[in-house]
C-alpha cells in the first residue's frame, strides 16, 4: 500500500505532529501525545495507537507497559493538516499514567486548578512503581 497519505501531514520541523486521543463512544478527550511518520504508519497498520515518546526518544505502543491499549476506530486529520485525531476505544478505561480515565482531570474553578476525576487504579498497581 502506498504511503503517500503520510506526505499530506504538515509535520513540524522536528518531524512530529500532535495527536489527540478521543473516546469514540463518549467523545471525551483522553490524552494528547506526539507522532512521527513511523508512529502514524504503525497506528494505521495495527489500528492500535502508537506514539513517539519525546521523553524516552522512542516509539511507544500505548499500553505496552500498562495493558491500557487504545484500539483505533478512526484516524482524522484537521483542516490545516497539522493535528491528528484518533477516535479510540480505551482498553481498561484508563488513558492516563496517573490511573485516571483522562489526562484532563484538572479543571479551573474560581481561579484555582482542582482535580475533578478520581484515580481508577493507582500507578503502583499499573506499573509496579510510582507513576509521577
Amino acid at each position: 500500500m502506498s504511503e503517500a497519505w503520510l506526505n499530506k501531514v504538515n509535520w513540524q520541523k522536528d518531524g512530529l505532529v500532535p495527536a489527540i486521543a478521543q473516546d469514540a463512544k463518549t467523545n471525551r478527550v483522553l490524552m494528547v501525545a506526539w507522532m512521527n511518520r513511523e508512529a502514524l504508519r504503525l497506528t494505521s497498520e495495527k489500528m492500535e495507537a502508537v506514539y513517539w515518546s519525546r521523553s524516552r526518544n522512542k516509539l511507544w505502543h500505548k499500553g505496552e507497559e500498562s495493558g491500557h491499549v487504545q484500539k483505533v476506530k478512526e484516524i482524522r486529520l484537521d483542516c490545516d493538516a497539522d493535528v491528528i485525531l484518533l477516535m479510540i476505544e480505551q482498553q481498561g478505561g484508563i488513558a492516563c499514567h496517573t490511573g485516571r480515565e483522562s489526562c484532563f482531570f484538572t479543571r479551573l474553578e474560581e481561579g484555582e486548578w482542582r482535580v475533578v476525576d478520581e484515580v481508577l487504579k493507582s500507578p503502583e498497581e499499573i506499573y509496579g512503581k510510582s507513576g509521577s
